[in-house]
């Protein structure tokens, strides 16, 4: 049985993209196989990440398309076709994605996101910004949630979602750092292997 293609589309540090290499490389993601990450950014690090994994990388820049959504979104395309990819995962990618993309691979598209969404989520919500308002609101609990993408902000399905404690004491960072480990790298390959193995089987 072919193996789910994978494209993982990156900003930043890739320390989600470092979660689910890892789990690849466990074993735990069997139906899947990582093949392409892509960044929108000139020297993201999650570009090192992918390349010290052996996974083939590059970047697409809204710049390098005149500044303009559309090219910028028919290059990505373009890239996913060229390499057939089934699956894309968006790991830190700072572009919100249009309807036309998002139609192009519905249900096709996972997001990991650091609340337990609906709370705290939709546009600009994002990075420290979450946790900052989950501690300014005062919650006990918060926590990371896949959720398929459409052309809404955290609008798609949910996937899977993992609570986590707020403690007291806990700054955006603490918080941010807590969510990940005990959340996110945890809930985004076992969703990712979920989709793929669905995928794969058809």
């Amino acid at each position: 049985m072919a193996k789910t293609k994978i494209a993982v589309l990156v900003s930043g540090g890739g320390t989600n993209l470092q979660a689910l290499i890892d789990a690849q490389s466990r074993g735990e993601i069997p139906h899947g196989e990582i093949v392409l990450v892509i960044s929108n950014k000139e020297g993201a690090y999650a570009l090192t990440r992918a390349a010290e994994a052996g996974i083939p990388n590059l970047v697409i820049t809204k710049a390098a398309c005149g500044g303009d959504q559309e090219f910028f979104e028919e290059a990505l395309l373009a890239q996913l076709a060229a390499c057939e990819i089934d699956l894309i995962v968006l790991a830190g990618f700072m572009s919100i994605l249009s309807k036309r993309f998002t139609d192009a691979y519905e249900k096709r598209i996972l997001n990991v996101h650091p609340s337990l969404i609906p709370s705290f989520c939709g546009e600009g919500f994002y990075g420290l910004r979450v946790h900052r308002a989950a501690l300014d609101y005062g919650v006990k609990v918060t926590g990371a949630t896949v959720h398929f993408v459409n052309e809404i902000p955290d609008g798609g399905e949910i996937i899977l979602q993992k609570a986590v404690e707020v403690e007291e004491g806990d700054t955006p960072e603490i918080l941010q750092r807590r969510v990940m480990e005990q959340a996110e790298w945890q809930i985004l390959p076992r969703a990712v292997e979920l989709v793929s193995e669905k995928l794969s089987a058809n």
